[in-house]
């Protein structure tokens, strides 16, 4: 009887290992035109994020999605592409997706890499990025990787440093009081005294999701830009669907790379569930739906509260929307060499809205966007000016990544999220069930 209760217990153990170990079905069969990843798991709040963030840090377009779940359970089917369209053949890629995903239940990690953070948030202003990699050289801080985003007129940043002389992780107390205090007197200037902010941190985070997360701490989505932001505005709808106790959020924007993870983040951070969701893209417009409701089960319940979801979201798709040239600074890497190049940036009246910085060995892929001093496009011969001060094999004058998005005859859920208002009927919730379970085919 000892013996059959153990092995009992061990197929037991077993099941709830498998139901617990999230379903991973990648296939390059079904459509013709993208890579169809499907992922069933045990629902926990912020796995959405975590799946959407492991497709996303590999820089694949996600070109429709579909998610629901059901009880205790969610289902997703991504439609990924690499950058050029094309479905995904590398056999590296798709085992990592394939690995990444199936390990999502116990929620995503990140290596420190013996790196510090620094974290800043202030008044955005022209000069001020020259400013703080100037500090940091100064303070013998070899810059490793480092992201900048701008949004109506604040400015949100995370950089990675060591210590130059050890090339470790900076641990004395006095230097990183001696940084925190630096850093918090250029980011207050003149009049940004009381909303300046610095912080060093060993912490291990996802950068992009800690930029939101710094962003929404500084409410830049309650402020008024200071100059008007000039691309295409997202238009964000919110309404309640009182039968299914649903509160249901409509997006549509220029379609761009991350744009679905920026949104999960910010819902998920908001401490908003979604239960429901399609994400389609036509030519170069993305349609968004999100059926969703607090964690406790209810849905939004005042008009203040709807509102401040509006704002929120229409903030997270602007705050990656790049404004400016793009330039790609490629060279050996050296101490200083950010201070040197924002030195020139300042000094011929460009402003940086948007910088993505990393070192790989001893090469530096540095990328900005820039425009004049009031947010105005840059003058090519001041551009050119710069470049030639740089390097003209160095700095370079780059388009924006393209988002392609193959065209087809028939288009698929053309009514999703079009016109930002329409509630989904039972039908379309059974048809996406069937769909998310393999029974139906909504490819082509």
């Amino acid at each position: 009887m000892t013996m059959d209760w153990h092995a009992c217990t061990d197929e037991y153990e077993k099941l709830i290992i498998r139901m617990s170990t999230p379903r991973v079905v990648i296939d390059n069969a079904v459509c013709p035109t993208a890579t169809l990843v499907k992922v069933d798991s045990a629902r926990r709040h912020g796995i959405l994020l975590d799946a959407v963030e492991v497709l996303t840090d590999l820089n694949l377009l996600i070109k429709k999605a579909y998610i629901s779940s059901d009880g205790r359970w969610f289902m997703d089917v991504f439609h990924v592409t690499y950058q050029n369209g094309n479905k995904l053949t590398e056999e590296r890629v798709l085992k990592y997706i394939e690995q990444s995903l199936g390990c999502i239940e116990n929620g995503r990690t990140n290596d420190s890499n013996g790196l510090t953070a620094l974290e800043l948030t202030g008044t955005d202003r022209v000069g001020l990025l020259s400013e703080v990699f100037a500090v940091l050289a100064d303070l013998q801080c070899d810059v490793v990787e480092a992201k900048v985003w701008t949004h109506n007129g604040r400015i949100a940043s995370l950089i990675y440093v060591r210590d130059c002389d050890s090339g470790s992780t900076i641990e004395d107390s006095q230097k990183i009081n001696k940084i925190e205090v630096r850093l918090r007197n250029v980011l207050k200037g003149d009049n940004d005294i009381r909303s300046a902010k610095t912080s060093v941190s060993m912490a291990v985070t996802h950068t992009e999701r800690r930029l939101h997360q710094m962003m929404f701490t500084d409410r830049d989505f309650e402020r008024t830009p200071i100059l008007k932001f000039t691309a295409d505005a997202p238009v964000v709808t919110v309404q309640n669907w009182a039968e299914r106790g649903y509160s249901v959020v409509n997006i549509q924007c220029k379609d761009r790379m991350k744009l679905l993870f920026d949104v999960v983040c910010n819902l998920t951070d908001m401490e908003y569930v979604v239960f429901h969701a399609t994400v389609n893209t036509d030519s170069d417009q993305a349609y968004l739906e999100f059926y969703i409701r607090h964690k406790d089960g209810t849905p939004i319940s005042s008009e203040p509260e709807r509102q401040r979801v509006i704002q929120c979201l229409k903030a997270a798709v602007e705050r990656r929307a790049s404004e400016g040239v793009r330039l790609e600074l490629c060279t050996e890497d050296k101490q200083g060499l950010l201070a040197e190049v924002m030195r020139t940036f300042r000094e011929n009246g460009l402003n940086v809205t948007r910088a993505e910085v990393s070192t790989l060995g001893k090469k530096a892929t540095n990328v900005f966007y820039v425009t004049d001093a009031i947010g105005n496009p840059a003058d090519p011969k001041v551009i050119e000016s710069v470049r030639q001060k740089i390097g003209f094999s160095n700095l370079e004058v780059k388009e924006l990544p393209l988002i392609c998005h193959r065209q087809k005859a028939e288009r698929e859920d053309q009514a999703f999220g079009v016109g930002g208002a329409v509630l989904m009927s039972i039908g379309n919730l059974l048809r996406r069930n069937l769909y998310n379970m393999g029974l139906i085919n909504s490819c082509s």
